[in-house]
């Protein structure tokens, strides 16, 4: 059985919040005929999860739902208010990149400080210092009082000086972001180092890619409550609909880290509710533009208010037949059909192209191209096509669709195909990355 790196077991955080700042005050003197003047707010409630010993653990959910205050009492920062916390081995936390430096004190310092604190010995850190300097890369600076610095040196020498202690486990609040593009990429080179060497890692990041990429398992939270845990993909689908609150909390079931994305597209498609076609529409003309000659998604994932619904879609390649099939490089049209239940003012049209992993990998909407769409009445069609090159690299990917639109300044979606089906790049030629640059070489000096 593996080893568990970190248990965390009924954590709870409440915090007190008082009306007014006096009330604070009265409050502690006891000079209140109340019992209390303040009120409990959760910021963690009974959560629990265990990390074993060489796992990658992403923890996602919305602003406010006690990602960051998690990891602060295992590292320590915070104390819990009720549960318990167990680790086993030396943790390394990027939190609060550079809280405990001294302003005062020089850059070479302040890694001897930090390192003392972080318990290693003097010599230790003798051993360790080429490697810290080398990678914050902040030349003679490292000799002048941090209060000089600017941000990016500080947050350099800050992450140098956490990456790079040896550590057993690496706890990481979205600090793999820092400085300049190059120095993020020696941070990430960094943590797939760390991956490899199978440290144990607990992460919080909004960076969706990161998370799918990087995590062997997801934690998602909201509003201080564990709500589920599973599979990258599984976890981010159920994030998204989150966002746009289409999940159903009452409902919603664990989800094994075993468990296939089909599984999760199942179950949610299961769950969703279905409207009806509008009344006295008739959705059959031009039936074969709007049914695929190709395999759709058995299991497509589909949520939304469905005040509009998109009733047909297709993929038409470059000789204009249905074909999920395309040539890289070729020009191929993305089509959809959307019928409206209710006046929408102002719909946004969208697709997305993924890679199996759940990964944007390219996509596009009405609004980004900034094409003017009319409000559309109860009982309305919509036909939309969009049209390109497709350069992506050859391989698998998936498709999907959505109409969505703003309600006031809130967000909504109103129908969302989350993997429709899927999309075939065939190709004689790859490059590097999801994107072909279509440069011309020539040999200058032949």
């Amino acid at each position: 059985m593996q080893e568990c790196a970190i248990r965390v077991e009924n954590l709870t955080k409440i915090y007190k919040l008082y009306d007014r700042p006096k009330d604070r005050l009265k409050e502690a003197l006891g000079l209140s005929r109340k019992k209390t003047l303040s009120r409990d707010y959760y910021a963690l409630r009974d959560v629990s999860f265990d990390v074993k010993k060489g796992e990658t653990v992403g923890i996602i959910g919305t602003n406010g739902s006690g990602k960051s205050t998690t990891l602060k009492i295992i590292t320590g920062v915070l104390n819990p208010s009720g549960g318990q916390i167990t680790v086993n081995g030396r943790i390394s936390a990027l939190l609060e990149l550079g809280a405990g430096f001294n302003m005062e004190y020089t850059g070479i310092e302040n890694v001897y400080l930090n390192g003392t604190m972080i318990g290693f010995s003097k010599e230790e850190i003798d051993r360790k210092l080429p490697d810290i300097l080398e990678f914050a890369d902040i030349g003679d600076f490292v000799h002048q009082p941090v209060k000089t610095y600017s941000s990016g040196m500080f947050v350099r020498l800050a992450f140098a000086v956490a990456i790079n202690i040896d550590p057993e486990i690496l706890i990481v609040d979205e600090a793999l972001s820092v400085g300049d593009v190059f120095f993020q990429t020696k941070c990430y080179h960094k943590f797939e180092e760390f991956k490899k060497m199978g440290k144990t890692i607990l992460f919080v990041s909004h960076d969706l890619s990161s998370i799918s990429k990087y995590c062997d398992r997801v934690i998602l939270l909201n509003k201080g409550e564990k709500l589920t845990e599973g599979a990258p993909k599984d976890m981010v689908d159920l994030y998204k609909k989150l966002l746009v609150n289409q999940l159903d909390l009452k409902n919603l079931k664990p989800v094994e880290p075993s468990a296939s994305g089909a599984d999760a597209d199942k179950r949610d498609a299961a769950a969703a509710p279905k409207e009806p076609a509008g009344e006295g529409q008739d959705l059959s003309a031009q039936s074969s533009m709007w049914e695929p000659a190709f395999a759709k998604n058995p299991n497509i994932n589909e949520y939304g208010d469905r005040k509009a619904q998109i009733v047909g879609f297709n993929i038409l390649n470059g000789e204009g037949k249905s074909s999920n099939l395309l040539e890289k490089g070729s020009e191929c049209t993305i089509q959809m059909r959307v019928l409206f239940h209710e006046q929408i003012n102002e719909p946004i049209y969208a697709f997305t192209v993924t890679d199996l992993k759940g990964t944007d990998i390219t996509g596009t909407n009405s609004m980004f191209e900034k094409i003017p769409v009319k409000p559309r009445k109860a009982g309305e069609v919509q036909e939309i096509s969009f049209t390109q090159k497709m350069d992506m690299q050859g391989g698998e990917y998936m498709l999907s669709l959505g109409c969505t639109g703003y309600e006031g300044d809130s967000f909504v979606v109103h129908h969302r195909l989350y993997e429709v089906c899927s999309l075939t790049i065939v190709s004689e030629k790859n490059t590097v990355g999801f994107y072909d640059a279509n440069s011309v070489v020539r040999l200058l000096n032949d």
